[in-house]
């Protein structure tokens, strides 16, 4: 079984010149984005080699996940990507208006560029910003992703674009490109949603998100969670992973068989059953149960002093007995609250059940 590293060692000798972008050649370019640039300097004429070339004595854990270390290693390696310009690298993590937002550009053959947003990073702002899709119709990071792309496109006027991203990326890439403006949309290849999450149905009924809909391309694995999350109107693929449930998440797990992504034929039981479940627990709690609950957790775990994920593990015995503790503080109403909306979950979750098996 192949991943994207793989693919890098069978098709990696052939530039982009010789062979054409391929859905392959888009999962990495959509992986970019989460290389930790922002622990290096970047030049005014870099390229991916030159860039990689910076990661080259970095270790393992400097990594957001596991496969993007050898990524980078293979990335220098290979001509395939390897003297491709970089630029416009931006990323800003706001704690005060919970924001996490990464892109950056890659300078492709044929005048094309390729907008690759990160999504979610080690940050426990970024997850934060996650889960307040759940009642937020717009969130910081998408209205970033805005701003990027209409920087980047004047910038560049006579360029056109691949837009994609993975996870929230694939989410912020849509978006991006539904309200970019016509102008900008003319110049749009494509936009590749890598199992990230759809949109509130007040954003799919526009007619911006129409006008773009036909080049929208989404991803998502057997036992996709997040990518299931709120509306979707784009056709999508499914893939194979070698990873189960919520791992699959991970893009390194996906299979390839050469330019091509393995597809899978279905979706799982789970996925199904995970998906119905979240469904129903949006469609019966409001938007403001949603946020309190959201943000209750949220105050919970910043108590601890952690800021990323990373941090929280390392200490989860600590941060477990700090969380306890606050949680006896929360007056009556946040209880209730809490205790109202969980309820409303496991309700979801036995509805889930009974459509499921029949019962």
């Amino acid at each position: 079984m192949a991943n994207i590293n793989d693919y890098l060692d069978w098709r990696g000798d052939i530039t982009l010149e010789e062979k054409g972008l391929n859905e392959v050649d888009n999962m990495i370019l959509s992986r970019f984005s989460y290389l930790p640039f922002s622990k290096i300097s970047l030049g005014n004429d870099e390229t991916v080699g030159s860039i990689m070339e910076k990661f080259k004595n970095f270790q393992q854990e400097e990594f957001n996940i596991a496969g993007d270390f050898p990524l980078s290693q293979k990335l220098l390696k290979y001509v395939r990507f390897r003297n491709l310009r970089v630029s416009d690298y931006y990323s800003i993590v706001d704690n005060e208006v919970e924001k996490q937002f990464a892109a950056i550009c890659v300078h492709l053959p044929n005048n094309e560029i390729y907008v690759s947003y990160c999504g979610t990073d080690n940050t426990i702002v970024g997850w934060k910003e996650d889960f307040n899709l759940s009642f937020m119709t717009h969130i910081p990071a998408q209205l970033e992703g805005v701003k990027y792309l209409k920087k980047v496109a004047s910038k560049y006027p006579e360029k056109n674009f691949h837009i994609g991203g993975h996870s929230k990326g694939g989410n912020v890439a849509v978006y991006s490109a539904v309200f970019a403006g016509d102008d900008i949309q003319d110049r749009i290849i494509d936009v590749t949603n890598h199992d990230g999450p759809g949109f509130d149905e007040s954003i799919i009924e526009l007619s911006e998100y129409k006008r773009i809909l036909n080049k929208i391309f989404t991803y998502i694995p057997q036992s996709s969670i997040i990518g299931r999350l709120l509306e979707h109107k784009e056709k999508y693929k499914i893939v194979e992973s070698t990873e189960k449930g919520i791992m699959q998440h991970d893009i390194y797990s996906w299979q390839v068989m050469g330019s091509k992504i393995i597809q899978s034929q279905e979706l799982t039981n789970g996925s199904d059953f995970i998906n119905q479940t979240l469904c129903n627990w949006l469609k019966n709690t409001s938007r403001e149960q949603r946020k309190q609950v959201i943000d209750v957790i949220y105050s919970l775990i910043i108590t601890t002093d952690a800021t990323t994920c990373r941090e929280f593990s390392k200490s989860r015995f600590k941060n477990i007995n700090e969380v306890l503790k606050q949680y006896k503080t929360l007056d009556e109403e946040d209880k209730k609250m809490i205790s109202e909306v969980v309820f409303a979950l496991v309700n979801s979750a036995k509805d889930s059940i009974k459509t499921e098996f029949n019962m």
